[in-house]
Parts: structure tokens; sequence; C-alpha cells
């Protein structure tokens, strides 16, 4: 008797703990099918990350396109890095590059399960990229008016769009707000600054910036020209005779930025020259105190300007 009686209570008290758990079970299923509050991550194909970053971050990526000639190939879909750099090495004229258009944007918003979307393109003054992803913004919302999707102009591109959109990431998994993150971002945008050294001036000679003539005997005097891109704006401000010289100067330029950089992260872009890149990155971990260096490649986007051979560092 006492044998079945506690029979029928262990029944009882199992089947209420089943019937419980599996009506929170259906309830989070519901939650979850009704809405995702994970903000969704997207930026474009002229970010270049770390291979060993993108292979962790949850982001969408919409690619861009690049024309040799006649020849279309969707830019890290169709052509590598590698590839793109020796065909760009055999052509006489310049690759061309173009923004994603709007339904490439649109294509990437309805993939997405978030009720949240937050978008970080190239900057505005560099490309049309921006403006399309507004556009797309707009007719997206024409027919999804309860997503809430913001559209951000990073002001810089490349590896410093790369280390925001990484910021972002981590704020994201942290469990920040959009507004939180939209807020960082536009308190740190000035911060975003590559410099860099091109390897040579093949590119601006082959898209007219400058004269063949001048741009050869630039060339064949060994001088490097460095950059600065900052605020959007891309502007060469100084040059140096020789690799070592033009490193050492480059340096010279991120001196303030590397000595205040412990709890940063370092990007270390290089276009077809990963050695070049190892030794800097060497450089940095042993003469300043850093969070972490990473390197990445440059892609077909930024390559088409910066030429094979080129360096870009980036701090945030």
């Amino acid at each position: 008797m006492l044998k079945n009686t506690l029979k029928n209570m262990l029944k009882n008290m199992l089947k209420k703990y089943v019937q419980k758990n599996m009506f929170k079970k259906i309830e989070i299923d519901f939650g979850g099918l009704k809405m995702n509050k994970k903000i969704k991550l997207i930026t474009d194909g002229s970010c270049d990350f770390p291979n060993e970053i993108l292979e962790k971050i949850d982001i969408d990526i919409v690619n861009m396109n690049v024309d040799f000639g006649e020849e279309t190939y969707l830019a890290r879909v169709e052509l590598d890095d590698e590839t793109f750099f020796k065909k760009m090495r055999e052509s006489e004229v310049l690759p061309k590059t173009s923004s994603p258009s709007p339904e490439r944007f649109i294509e990437i918003f309805n993939k997405s399960e978030s009720d949240e979307i937050l978008v970080i393109t190239i900057s505005s003054k560099l490309s049309s990229t921006y403006s399309n992803a507004v556009l797309a913004k707009k007719l997206f919302l024409e027919k999804h008016p309860n997503i809430r999707l913001e559209v951000v102009d990073s002001d810089s591109t490349s590896i410093a769009l790369a280390l925001m959109v990484m910021k972002c990431a981590k704020m994201i998994e942290e469990g920040k707000t959009l507004d939180e993150i939209l807020k960082f971002i536009e308190e740190n945008k000035k911060e975003l600054i590559v410099h860099g050294a091109l390897n040579t001036l093949d590119n601006l000679i082959k898209g007219g910036r400058i004269s063949k003539i001048a741009g050869q005997l630039i060339n064949i005097l060994n001088y490097k020209v460095i950059i600065k891109l900052q605020d959007g704006v891309v502007s060469s401000f100084d040059k140096a005779r020789g690799d070592k010289n033009v490193i050492k100067k480059l340096f010279e330029h991120m001196e303030t930025r590397l000595d205040d950089s412990k709890d940063k992260v370092v990007i270390i872009g290089h276009a077809s020259c990963y050695d070049k890149a190892e030794g800097i990155k060497e450089h940095i971990e042993n003469n300043y105190e850093v969070k972490k260096v990473f390197i990445a490649s440059i892609g077909p986007i930024i390559g088409t300007y910066s030429a094979d051979g080129a360096i870009l560092i980036s701090v945030l």
C-alpha cells in the first residue's frame, strides 16, 4: 500500500515537472520565433579582416565587384586576394571597383532573423556604398516597418573599418544595446586612422593620377609614398627612399598612437607581402605595449588603389 502511494506521488511529481518545463520550453521557442533580440551586424567588401577573426565573428558581408576590362568578378568570392594581385600585375589597365547595389543589401537584410540590424560601411567620401545602403534601408523598411535598421558611415575602410566592426561585434556579444553601440561608433570615428606605405606608384600611373614619366622616375629612384586615411579622406603626406626608411618614417608618424595603445588592438594590412607585415608585427610586439596585433590581407577593393607591396597600419 505504502509502496503504491509513494509510486503515485513520484509519478504525479514527475508529471508536474515535465508539464511545467515543457511549457517553459514552448514559451522560449515561441519567443524566439516572435523576436530575436541579438543585433545583426553587416559591413561591405572593402573591409579587410584578419582571417582568424573572420572565422569567429558573426557578421554578413555585402560583397563588391572588381572589373578587369570586360571581366567582372565578385571580390573574394570569385576572385581571391592572391589571384587578384597576380592578375593586376599582369594587366596594362587599372581594374575598376563598383559599389554593391541596393538590391544586394536588401538580399542580405532579408536573410536576417533579427529585429535590429546595424550596417557599417566604407566612407561615403570614398564610395557610393553608403548611399546605396541608405536607399536599400528605405526600400526594405517599406515592407518591414517593425525592423530597426541603422546604416552608419564609418568615415574609413579596410583594416580600420575591420577594427570598428570587431569592437561592435564584441559589444553585441556583451549584450550592449544598439543605441550604446551607435554612441560608441560616433565617439570613436575620429580614432579610425590608417597610416600606410605604398611600395609602387604603378596603379597611380595606370589610373592617370600622376604622369607616367613622373611616376616611373619616382619608382626608379626607389621613393615610397606614405599615406594617411583620416575623416574619410586619403592623402599622401610624406615620402622616404627604400623599404627600411619608409617603415622607419611610418613608425615616426605613428609613435604617439602606438605609445598610448596598452588596451588597443592593431591590425597590419598587407598587399601580397605577408613577410613584410610579419616583420612589422614583431617590431610592434617587441617595442610597444598593445593588447593584440593582427595581420590582414588587403583585398581587391582597396588593393586596386594601394597596388601590391603596400602596408597599412591602424589602431583602435
